[in-house]
């Protein structure tokens, strides 16, 4: 029974921070997108190299989700884009990456590391 309570527990306790981990901290509740973008949201971890009008120039990790190796581009901002922090060039971000219905990724949200 000792051992039980023990699993339990410790599963309790690593369960959480796991489902941060997969969320990367980024609430996407209010964010306003439908709900087949934000299924195929993707995250990716990358460097702003610059921000300019409508879009961003980042050098990201490999994203294994859609195929993507690591790589520097440029990548749209939505309209609607949040940006969760003062994020300017140089910093280390998550990106959340949001399919268009043409089949491109735009980014929907970045949030400073």
């Amino acid at each position: 029974m000792k051992t039980l309570t023990a699993t339990l527990g410790l599963l309790a306790f690593t369960t959480v921070p796991a489902l941060a981990q997969m969320t990367h901290g980024m609430n996407h509740s209010n964010m306003p997108m439908s709900s087949e973008q934000m299924e195929g949201a993707v995250h990716a971890k990358a460097i702003v190299n610059s921000i300019g009008d409508g879009t961003a120039n980042v050098s990201h990790d490999p994203i294994p989700e859609i195929g993507w190796p690591a790589m520097t581009m440029d990548l749209p901002l939505l309209e609607n884009a949040e940006m969760m922090g003062e994020i300017s060039a140089g910093d280390e971000v998550t990106l959340m990456l949001v399919k268009g219905p043409d089949g491109m990724y735009a980014i929907g949200a970045m949030m400073l590391n």
